[in-house]
C-alpha cells in the first residue's frame, strides 16, 4: 500500500486539479453547492451499491468519486472566504477529539454501547436541544427509521429483548388487519407504517441492517425477474401472454440457481 506521504501528495494532486478545473473548465466554473448536491446524492447511492456487492474495485472508484464531492464544496468556500479544505478537515478533527473522550481523554468505557450512549450525551451538552436533532430530514424513510431508533437507544430508550420487539411487530399487525377489515383508508396507511417501524426495530435486535437487507432481495428479484424475462424471450412468447403458472415454472428455475 501507499505510504503517508504518497497519500498526502496525491491528495495534493486532487485539490491541484480542482482548482485547475475551477479556473479553466465551463462546466465546473459553473457549478454551485446546490447543482452538486443532487449528483452527491446519486455518488453516494453508487457507492452504496458497490458496497453491498462488495466490488472492492468499484467501492474504490466510488469513493473517488465522493471525495472529488467533498474537494469541491470545499472549493466553492474557499472562494466566498467561508472555508476550505484545511477548515473542513480540522472541524472533524476537533469534532472526533472531543466525542471520543475514551481515548483523547480520561473516560474509561467498558464497550461499543457505552461509547454510543457517551457520544449522544455530548451532542446535548453541546447545546443539541433533542438527540434526534442529528437526523436529515431528507433520510429515505427506511433508514430515517433506524437512525431515530439507533439514536433514542443511545439515551436508554429502548426494549430490553428481543421477543418484547417481536411481539410488539405482532400487535402491529393485528391493528394492521382490523383497520385492513374496517377499510379506512388513512388508517391503514398509519398502521401499515407502524408495522414498518417495529419490524425496523426488530431488525436492530437481530443486527440485521433492514436497508441493506431489503436492498439484497431487491436485487434477487430483479435477478430472477430477467431471468424470467429472457426464458421468455427464448419462446418468443410476451410476458403478457404468458399464464401465472407458466412464468412461475422459469420463477422457481430462477430460484434454483440463486
Amino acid at each position: 500500500m501507499n505510504t503517508r506521504q504518497q497519500q498526502l501528495e496525491a491528495f495534493n494532486r486532487l485539490l491541484d486539479i480542482m482548482d485547475n478545473l475551477r479556473e479553466k473548465c465551463p462546466w465546473d466554473k459553473k457549478q454551485t453547492l446546490q447543482s452538486l448536491r443532487h449528483l452527491t446524492i446519486e455518488e453516494t447511492y453508487e457507492l452504496g451499491d458497490a458496497i453491498l456487492d462488495n466490488n472492492l474495485p468499484e467501492i474504490k472508484k466510488e469513493l473517488g468519486d465522493l471525495l472529488l464531492h467533498i474537494v469541491f464544496y470545499a472549493k466553492i468556500g474557499s472562494e466566498t472566504n467561508d472555508f476550505d479544505m484545511a477548515d473542513v478537515c480540522n472541524e472533524i478533527c476537533d469534532k472526533l477529539i472531543h466525542r471520543h473522550p475514551h481515548i483523547y481523554g480520561d473516560v474509561v468505557v467498558a464497550d461499543e454501547e457505552e461509547v454510543k450512549q457517551n457520544w449522544e450525551k455530548l451532542k446535548l451538552k453541546e447545546g443539541k436541544k433533542s438527540v434526534l436533532e442529528g437526523v436529515p430530514k431528507s433520510l429515505p424513510a427506511l433508514v430515517k427509521a433506524s437512525r431515530i431508533q439507533d439514536k433514542v437507544k443511545g439515551v436508554g430508550f429502548d426494549w430490553e429483548e428481543p421477543h418484547q420487539v417481536w411481539d410488539k411487530v405482532q400487535e402491529e399487525l393485528q391493528e394492521l388487519q382490523e383497520e385492513v377489515n374496517i377499510g379506512n383508508q388513512d388508517k391503514i396507511e398509519a398502521e401499515f407504517g407502524d408495522v414498518l417501524f417495529s419490524m425496523i426495530n426488530y431488525a436492530r435486535f437481530l443486527n440485521v441492517n433492514p436497508e441493506d437487507a431489503l436492498e439484497r432481495t431487491n436485487k434477487k428479484f430483479i435477478k430472477r425477474f430477467m431471468y424470467l424475462e429472457s426464458k421468455a424471450g427464448e419462446l418468443g412468447k410476451p410476458l403478457m401472454d404468458m399464464t401465472l403458472a407458466e412464468m412461475d415454472v422459469f420463477w422457481e428455475e430462477a430460484k434454483r440457481l440463486g
